[in-house]
């Protein structure tokens, strides 16, 4: 059995009561700006106009997303591998949802809104300093924004130390991806990937 509409998941769960419903906002408030600031990782995703969808990390120093006002803020574009799924996207639709992440803390901050790609200069000028700064912004302009509850975190122990895996006891990235398009070259070991990596952090 499959459950096909929202009647049948309402009969199941029933609705959000109390704060669950009501701590969704329209803008950002104090706290929310405080989540952003000290945040080095989110989540983005996006979908396009063929209905293709993409959820792509972003990260950064904390308070590397930079907050606007009330209802904006940008998070640079960094150094990647030029697929622009999330970009190709925002330009088709710009629809945007974001999960910012605080190591250590088992709350989430989703937000909710419509994404444009800028090149402002007052944007870009934000990261000047960085080593690679950004060739675009992702500006986005927020509907709704609320905490979410630390559950999925806590049964995950995503922060935990005796959920960590060692490195060394999982395929390197080179390894997979040789694997999964039968090549048959030797794999870049892990250090010289990190070492790769690095020049464009």
């Amino acid at each position: 059995m499959y459950i096909a509409s929202e009647e049948q998941l309402r009969a199941l769960y029933g609705f959000p009561k109390g704060r669950s419903k009501e701590k969704q906002l329209t803008k950002l408030e104090y706290h929310a700006k405080n989540f952003i600031a000290h945040s080095p990782f989110l989540t983005i995703s996006t979908h396009g106009e063929s209905g293709f969808m993409d959820c792509s990390p972003r990260g950064g120093s904390p308070g590397f997303v930079k907050v606007l006002d009330d209802n904006r803020f940008v998070i640079p574009d960094g150094k990647g591998n030029n697929r622009l799924d999330s970009l190709i996207n925002i330009i088709e639709t710009g629809d945007i949802g974001c999960l910012f992440l605080i190591p250590g803390i088992d709350e989430t901050l989703r937000v909710n809104g419509t994404a444009r790609i800028s090149q402002n200069e007052s944007h870009l000028n934000l990261f000047s300093g960085e080593r690679n700064p950004p060739k675009v912004c992702i500006e986005i302009t927020v509907n709704e924004v609320f905490l979410h509850c630390a559950k999925a975190l806590m049964r995950s122990k995503l922060w935990s130390s005796e959920s960590n895996i060692e490195r060394s006891a999982f395929p390197t990235m080179a390894t997979m991806i040789n694997d999964q398009l039968q090549i048959t070259d030797p794999p870049e070991s892990q250090d010289e990937m990190v070492a790769r990596y690095q020049k464009d952090l």
